[in-house]
């Protein structure tokens, strides 16, 4: 399903002790399919109780490039999402965006 030259990162956060997902999985977890190289974000998948969050999530980051389109990425998210897990969706992002940096060999913007 994915090229052998993509990469599987893992970003998690905590969100608030009141929110559903907190309640199911104790943490909040994004998963993004990376091509190392370019950063671009080919798929993306969220621990989320609504298909619905999952999906607008992911219509967020595919096709961005992690690394380089992080403001932008984050004042969409700002922009955009609405729901207790905002903060929790940026800090996700930005610890998988880490991981990329380390994989790529530089240091995290």
């Amino acid at each position: 399903m994915y090229d052998a030259s993509t990469v599987y990162l893992v970003g998690n956060s905590k969100t608030n002790t009141d929110n559903a997902i907190t309640t199911l999985y104790k943490s909040f977890y994004i998963g993004f399919v990376v091509e190392p190289g370019s950063g671009r974000i080919i798929d993306v998948g969220c621990a989320s109780t609504l298909r619905t969050t999952d999906e607008f999530v992911r219509s967020i980051f595919v096709g961005k490039a992690m690394g380089k389109d992080d403001e932008e990425l984050e004042a969409e998210v700002k922009r955009r999402y609405h729901g207790s897990s905002q903060r929790a969706i940026v800090v996700a992002y930005k610890d998988a965006a880490k991981k990329l940096a380390e994989i790529q060999g530089r240091a995290p913007s």
